[in-house]
């Protein structure tokens, strides 16, 4: 069945805290601050639809680091290292390596105010390089080009924030590995949202629904994810951040699991 879409809609309810998005995938409108780095770790563990059968599943460990390069401007640099597990038709059955290299910059327009009915504003363009072997999966074989806006609003202030993130894919496609949208070649729409909680000084849990789609669901061409996860404060800029993910359509996991570590250098 065909199914023709110009955007992908997607609501999003996760609670967490700004500035502490990972392990979700909504995007926030906060920057790291003039001259710091803040550095992401996480490992994710995905069960793959029946549809991407030779692969059954994928193991992504992603480090990613962002330099704030002024009070607005944030440079961001990152790249998985990949094992997938295949089933006994495909040779190699375990390959592993480093796939495609991210990199782009997120600009803030302006903090929210504490008494103003304006969200507070971003927008974020990334160009993935094609660094990970085809021949295994590990890599697409394409240059992507992305850009997206995100809308951040404080609904409880200092409790609970609502972000929106909405995109589009000019060139190339939204895999990491054989994980997303593999056989669209641009033109992807993408959208999230998000409702941040925060519980604890400490403690943010939260959900989230992200997707994105060309015009053909069927041509593993469309992606819907929801995740639940959260993280917890352990001090000195460091957080703990877990979540557990499942989709539907091929380019989603059905289910995945995923831990890592946030720092904020000083």
């Amino acid at each position: 069945m065909t199914r023709r879409l110009v955007l992908v809609a997607a609501l999003l309810l996760w609670p967490s805290i700004a500035g502490a998005q990972q392990p979700f995938y909504t995007d926030d409108a906060d920057v790291t601050p003039r001259g710091k780095f803040h550095f992401d770790f996480f490992n994710e563990y995905d069960w793959l639809q029946p549809e991407q059968a030779p692969h059954v599943r994928q193991n992504t460990l992603n480090m990613k680091v962002n330099y704030g390069l002024t009070d607005h401007l944030e440079l961001d640099l990152d790249s998985p290292l990949l094992t997938i597990v295949n089933d006994t038709t495909f040779v190699p059955r375990h390959p592993t390596g480093f796939g495609d290299t991210n990199m782009g910059f997120k600009y803030r327009f302006m903090p929210e105010r504490e008494e103003s009915t304006t969200p507070e504003v971003a927008v974020a363009t990334y160009v993935e390089f094609p660094t990970g072997n085809t021949s295994t999966g590990l890599g697409s074989g394409l240059t992507d080009l992305w850009i997206y806006g995100v809308l951040q609003k404080w609904i409880v202030r200092e409790r609970v924030v609502l972000s929106v993130n909405a995109g589009y894919l000019f060139y190339g496609n939204t895999s990491t590995g054989v994980v997303g949208i593999t056989r669209a070649r641009g033109h992807v729409a993408t959208m999230g949202a998000s409702v941040i909680r925060k519980f604890t000084d400490k403690l943010s849990l939260g959900a989230e629904l992200t997707g994105a789609a060309t015009t053909n669901l069927d041509l593993q061409r469309g992606q819907l994810q929801a995740l639940v996860g959260g993280n917890y404060d352990v001090g000195h800029g460091t957080t703990l951040d877990f979540g557990v993910l499942g989709g539907k359509y091929a380019a989603s996991p059905v289910i995945g699991i995923q831990i890592g570590v946030s720092i904020d250098v000083k």
